[in-house]
């Protein structure tokens, strides 16, 4: 019996049995949840740890995070620092570069036109110079044209001094000696002591009286002075017509013979001007030559043989004078052509100088357009760092590696 608030059971009353076996359950229950809160804690306690565990790997990505947030922005504006730094360390070449080259064109440019002005006036003050020597030669020159044409009014006058000549040069070595030293004084007064030879040698070896230098064309000329005056003398000498027709012959055949000489001996092809001078020491000579022997004239002409007496002969070497004048004008010509000629080269390198530098500017504008474009492929890249989603960059399929939710980091 069991008795319960005075109240009394029998044991194997069915209430009694309902209730001890609803009591039981609930005590078996009561021990299966504690033993189920038991194990539950149990296996809770790993748990708990690896969620600790992630909390901390949590905090330090988030820590590692903001420090590469940091790096990442020092990085960036220390490259925008040193993108700025190039920028003007290669604006500042290039400003310093142009302007050392501006320097040196402006002073190639100043020289250039220095060289040119100078240039100019050396030319001016020669071509001067020559004009005005020129025009003093051909006054000099008309004046003795002049006093030419007043010899010849006085040749008949010299006529009459053909019998004192004829004392003087009555011996042919005392002849050839008054002829040599006649057309020595005269060449002497009238050419440059440069430009003519006594006594000179030709490769025929034939020795000329004189040689003058002139330039080709027409070439070194010969004076021969050795005139053959017997021939004259009998001619002037003659009291009859017999003698007068003979020394008429005997002068035509001398100086015939020596014209032929004159030529064949002094005019040499490739050596010598293309005719040669005869030369006569005395104006009567002359004008009897002109008056009575044409046809000997027009033959001296033929045979490139030009009969001078001492007046015409030094009219005829102050043409040549001015031949030299023009001759030497010309050769100063050419070196100025010359300088020109090395002034136009220096130009043209002056301009294929400007070129090349003009074309390393367009690769230094180049390079500058290529760094700034590399500079902003960088700063997309740093912003693109710093805009970083690791979510976007992890594959899912990495070992080891679980994707976060973003409200979990």
């Amino acid at each position: 019996m069991i008795e319960i608030a005075g109240t009394q059971f029998a044991l194997n009353d069915p209430v009694i049995l309902i209730v001890g076996g609803v009591v039981a359950l609930i005590l078996l229950l009561l021990f299966l949840s504690l033993r189920a809160a038991n194990r539950s804690a149990r296996m809770a306690e790993p748990l708990s740890r690896q969620m600790a565990h992630l909390g901390q790997h949590v905090q330090q990505l988030g820590q590692g995070q903001e420090q590469l947030r940091g790096g990442l922005q020092h990085v960036s504006d220390t490259q925008a620092n040193a993108q700025l730094q190039v920028i003007q360390t290669v604006e500042s070449r290039l400003s310093s570069v142009q302007q050392q080259m501006n320097d040196r064109l402006a002073d190639n440019a100043m020289k250039s036109a220095r060289a040119l002005a100078e240039m100019q006036e050396r030319m001016k003050e020669s071509l001067h110079g020559s004009s005005k020597q020129t025009a003093t030669s051909l006054t000099q020159l008309q004046e003795r044209l002049a006093a030419i044409d007043k010899a010849q009014d006085n040749i008949t006058k010299l006529s009459g001094d053909v019998l004192s000549l004829q004392d003087i040069l009555s011996n042919k070595q005392t002849r050839g000696a008054f002829g040599e030293i006649q057309l020595n004084d005269i060449v002497s007064k009238a050419l440059p002591s440069d430009s003519f030879k006594l006594q000179a040698t030709l490769s025929n070896g034939r020795r000329a009286d004189c040689l003058i230098h002139l330039p080709n064309p027409p070439g070194p000329i010969v004076i021969d002075s050795k005139f053959p005056l017997e021939a004259y003398e009998a001619l002037i000498g003659s009291t009859n017509d017999t003698e007068l027709k003979a020394a008429v012959q005997m002068f035509r055949t001398t100086v015939r013979k020596h014209i032929n000489d004159i030529s064949e001996k002094y005019i040499l092809d490739g050596e010598t001007a293309d005719g040669a001078l005869m030369f006569l020491p005395s104006e009567a000579v002359y004008a009897e030559l002109h008056a009575k022997f044409p046809e000997l004239v027009q033959e001296s002409f033929t045979k490139r043989v030009w009969i001078v007496s001492p007046t015409t002969c030094m009219a005829t070497l102050n043409t040549m004078r001015a031949i030299l004048k023009d001759a030497r004008m010309r050769e100063q010509a050419g070196a100025i052509r010359k300088e020109l000629g090395l002034l136009h080269k220096d130009v043209d390198r002056l301009g294929d100088r400007v070129s090349n530098l003009d074309r390393h500017f367009g690769q230094a504008a180049k390079d500058i357009s290529e760094i700034k474009i590399s500079a902003e492929k960088a700063g997309r890249r740093a912003q693109r760092l710093d805009n970083f989603d690791f979510e976007e960059i992890a594959p899912d399929d990495t070992p080891g590696v679980v994707p976060l939710a973003r409200h979990e980091i």
